[in-house]
C-alpha cells in the first residue's frame, strides 16, 4: 500500500492529510469551505485514491492560507506515498468535459516543479470559494509534490463546471501517472536512472 501521511502546522493553519494511492476513492474531507470539500472529494473519487483532509485556520475562518496549505500538504503526502517512484507511469493526462466546460490536465511526476494554467473564471467567487484560489491550490500541490502540472481550459461558461472538471481531470491524470507498470516495476522511469528528489 502506497500511503502518505503529513501533518503540517503553521501560525495560520493546522492541516492533516492521509493519502492512499492504492485506495478505492473513499474520502473524509473537513475544511472550512464546502465547495472546496466537494472539489477534493471529486479529485479523490475519480482518481481512485483514499483521501483524508482535516484543515483548520488558527486565526479566523479564511480561504487563502487554508487552501494553499492543503495544496502543499496533499502534494507532500503524494511525494511520500510514491517513495522511490519505481515502476510508475510517471506521466498522466486527462481531458474531462462537464457540460459546457472542457479541461485538460497533464502532469509529470519528475521531481521538478513547474506550473502553467490558462484557467480563468468570470466571477470572483465560485460557490463561496474565491476563484483565484483554484489555480493557487493547483500550484501549491505541484510545489508540495514536486511535479510538472499543466492545465488547459479549452472552453466553458459556468465557473462551477470549470472548477469541477479541473479537479476530476487532476484525479484521472494523477491516477494514470502513479499506476505501476508491471514490466517496469523495479525501474525508475527515467533514462538517467533517477528522478529529482
Amino acid at each position: 500500500m502506497r500511503r502518505g501521511k503529513i501533518e503540517r502546522s503553521t501560525k495560520e493553519t493546522d492541516v492533516k492529510v492521509v493519502l492512499n494511492l492504492d485506495g478505492s476513492g473513499k474520502t473524509k474531507i473537513q475544511t472550512e469551505n464546502d465547495f472546496f470539500n466537494h472539489l477534493l472529494d471529486s479529485f479523490a473519487f475519480h482518481g481512485g485514491f483514499d483521501l483524508e483532509v482535516y484543515a483548520k485556520s488558527k486565526t479566523k475562518p479564511e480561504n487563502h492560507h487554508l487552501i494553499e496549505d492543503v495544496g502543499l500538504t496533499i502534494g507532500m503526502a503524494l511525494n511520500k506515498a510514491l517513495g522511490e517512484k519505481k515502476g510508475i507511469n510517471r506521466f498522466g493526462n486527462a481531458i474531462i468535459p462537464m457540460d459546457d466546460s472542457l479541461v485538460l490536465v497533464s502532469l509529470d511526476l519528475s521531481g521538478r516543479v513547474y506550473f502553467e494554467s490558462n484557467l480563468k473564471f468570470e466571477y470572483e467567487n465560485v460557490e463561496g470559494l474565491p476563484s483565484q484560489m483554484v489555480n493557487h491550490f493547483l500550484r501549491s500541490m505541484a510545489e508540495g509534490g514536486k511535479f510538472n502540472l499543466h492545465i488547459v481550459d479549452f472552453r466553458g461558461l459556468n465557473d462551477h463546471h470549470k472548477a469541477e472538471a479541473t479537479f476530476k481531470a487532476l484525479g484521472k491524470a494523477l491516477s494514470q501517472a502513479v499506476k505501476i507498470e508491471l514490466k517496469h516495476k523495479n525501474k525508475i522511469p527515467s533514462v538517467k536512472g533517477r528522478l529529482k528528489e
